[in-house]
């Protein structure tokens, strides 16, 4: 029997054409579209399987939803509902720091920046969780909240205004000129965590520069609490690649630090510490059941979007099967 597998979308949104489409909503629409075409249905960020209620059985419904046994109680057709088909609240958490200002000023290295592409995947999302009639929400922060907007069925406007007009701290440096990160990042996700009258699905986006372990623990207090979580990870391709030539003094966006650096004695040493960051950051937030996805912003979005859904989907049933068993 033929497995049949989702396509990717053929209609890639480059970074070169969302910068120029300049309006966001207009952008998370054509971007959103174009992830529902390649997978052929709507995608659906929740991942809860608790039962939620039955309702009444309409025309499309998967007929494997069907409670049998209430149908031969009743001798009507009633279909199962979970959390996750319910309205549930939806909160993009992004990071505005100064590191996410960097990119998109050199030719051939995409036109975005990271906080640039973070705030497209922010409206992407929000867009999404939107149309599935999702209460959408959104903070924003460096070493302290700048933006908090509650979850609302009634929010996406204010959502994407607020992402619209965003732009990244000049600096978030402690007076001693190291960052204050890690503890900022722990204590707003507690805070956030706090605000919430439910469980919720949370997306958290930045450039993490923040040990593995760090990170983890930041997010213990909002897993602890059962919502879930997604991390989106994003960096720009020469943060990956190291691709520079000359030697040059390099600032530390972050402390300002300026660092002589000569690129061809460090390229091997710099390319396989970032690689083993990545890959420690993907293993500790797999093992603690938090969804990962690593984006270079020189991506088509849509393309991006896709792999990740299409996994997150994945899993989904993956852990609905387990949990029927």
């Amino acid at each position: 029997m033929t497995s049949l597998q989702p396509t990717a979308p053929t209609r890639l949104i480059d970074p070169a054409v969302l910068a120029r489409i300049g309006d966001l909503e207009l952008a998370a629409r054509v971007v959103v579209e174009g992830v529902i075409n390649g997978l052929h249905r709507s995608p659906h960020l929740g991942s809860s399987m608790d039962f939620a209620e039955h309702r009444a059985y309409m025309p499309g419904d998967d007929i494997r939803r069907i409670d049998w046994k209430l149908f031969a109680r009743s001798d009507r057709h009633f279909v199962k509902e979970f959390e996750a088909d319910t309205n549930t609240n939806f909160t993009v958490l992004v990071d505005c720091s100064p590191s996410m200002q960097y990119g998109g000023s050199v030719e051939g290295a995409g036109t975005l920046s990271k906080l640039d592409y973070a705030r497209y995947l922010a409206a992407c999302l929000t867009y999404l969780a939107s149309t599935q009639r999702d209460r959408v929400g959104l903070v924003t922060f460096d070493s302290e909240i700048r933006d908090y907007v509650p979850p609302s069925a009634k929010h996406l406007n204010v959502v994407l205004h607020t992402l619209d007009r965003l732009v990244a701290s000049a600096d978030s440096a402690a007076p001693n000129g190291t960052r204050a990160g890690p503890p900022a990042l722990a204590a707003l996700t507690q805070r956030i965590g706090e605000s919430f009258r439910r469980r919720s699905m949370v997306l958290l986006i930045s450039d993490f520069y923040e040990e593995p372990r760090a990170v983890v623990d930041a997010l213990a207090y909002l897993r602890g609490k059962g919502n879930d979580l997604m991390v989106f990870h994003v960096l720009d391709r020469r943060e990956l690649e190291f691709p520079f030539t000359d030697s040059a003094n390099f600032v530390d966006l972050e402390t300002g630090e300026r660092m002589p650096v000569i690129p061809d004695y460090l390229r091997a040493q710099y390319r396989a510490l970032v690689a083993e960051h990545v890959a420690s950051l993907s293993r500790v937030l797999g093992e603690n059941h938090v969804d990962y996805a690593m984006f270079d912003t020189s991506q088509p979005l849509d393309h991006a979007l896709f792999r990740f859904l299409s996994g997150r989907e994945g899993m989904r049933q993956s852990r609905f099967r387990s949990a029927r068993v």
